[in-house]
């Protein structure tokens, strides 16, 4: 019989198998394109800098996405609640208490980055303040406290920047054939020239969908993970519904960090969407979440 912990074992196990397809990916890349070029260094070159721009990132996440976002540290004293309720689903979940942002945008939202959990942050935006009762703050922060559990972090900022690799790598193949060396491209076996280009233009593609594919599992077992902590899922349940019922825009929104919140950050969201729309989200729709919770309190 399935149960949660069989469910975060499997995403957790499928998550890491698309990470090495994204390798893969990057591994293929960089090989055709040396072979259209003769030139074995730019295969080197791509594996490499997938490497040291995961170590990167992964070192300094936690200042990139502040850096990203304008948040501002939130000390105690201005916000002794919210402190209060992170510190004890800290203790239920045995991690050591996150850093505390606020992030000044009226739209109600939280995420949480870091490396690891001793290196943890939660933010908040002053929106969410606003409008969540104890009890549904309660559920949003046990939520971004199971990203910190569960390691999300980690597994999130190496897909983000294996997706950069990936796009920059066609960028530059596709500039290259733009631009030419003619003498070089006719020394070329058709094949090889051919494989290159449809890589350049659907690895890409490809990347980003296996991107959204990894943050729309997270976040259903980020759920289901805070729902184990407060032992109540209609409190997140709740948070989610005003959440989906609000409509204001987030001016820090970017595409690079998106993921990383507890619901996205661009609106116009739909009732209905169409499973082809599903590919390019970056979360579940907010309609089968709050669906699987309130499943759960039955």
């Amino acid at each position: 019989m399935a149960t949660i912990w069989t469910h975060r074992d499997s995403n957790i196990r499928k998550t890491w198998l698309l990470i090495t397809i994204f390798l893969v990916i990057i591994t293929t890349v960089g090989w055709v394109f040396s072979r259209v070029y003769s030139n074995p260094a730019i295969f080197a070159f791509a594996f490499l800098l997938s490497i040291l721009m995961s170590v990167f990132s992964y070192w300094f996440s936690d200042k990139i996405v502040i850096a990203a976002t304008g948040a501002k540290e939130f000390p105690e004293s201005q916000a002794p609640e919210l402190h209060n309720i992170i510190e004890n689903i800290a203790i239920t979940a045995g991690l050591p208490k996150p850093r505390v942002y606020l992030v000044d945008s009226p739209q109600p939202n939280a995420f949480a980055t870091g490396r690891d959990a001793e290196h943890a942050v939660v933010a908040v935006t002053s929106g969410i303040l606003k409008i969540m009762n104890r009890t549904e703050l309660e559920g949003v922060l046990a939520h971004e406290m199971s990203h910190i559990g569960n390691r999300d972090m980690l597994v999130s900022t190496v897909v983000v920047v294996l997706v950069g690799v990936i796009q920059l790598l066609a960028d530059m193949f596709l500039r290259s054939l733009r631009w030419g060396s003619g003498d070089r491209d006719r020394q070329v076996h058709p094949v090889f020239l051919l494989l290159g280009v449809a890589l350049a233009l659907l690895a890409p593609v490809a990347a980003i969908l296996i991107q959204l594919a990894v943050s729309r599992k997270r976040e259903f077992l980020a759920d289901a993970s805070g729902v184990l902590l407060t032992r109540y899922p209609d409190g997140l349940a709740s948070a989610l519904e005003k959440l989906g019922r609000d409509n204001t825009p987030m001016r820090q929104a970017n595409h690079a960090t998106a993921h990383l919140w507890l619901d996205d950050p661009y609106q116009g969201k739909k009732k209905t969407v169409s499973w082809f729309a599903k590919l390019f989200m970056t979360h579940p729709p907010i309609e089968e979440r709050i669906k699987r919770l309130r499943d759960m309190s039955v």
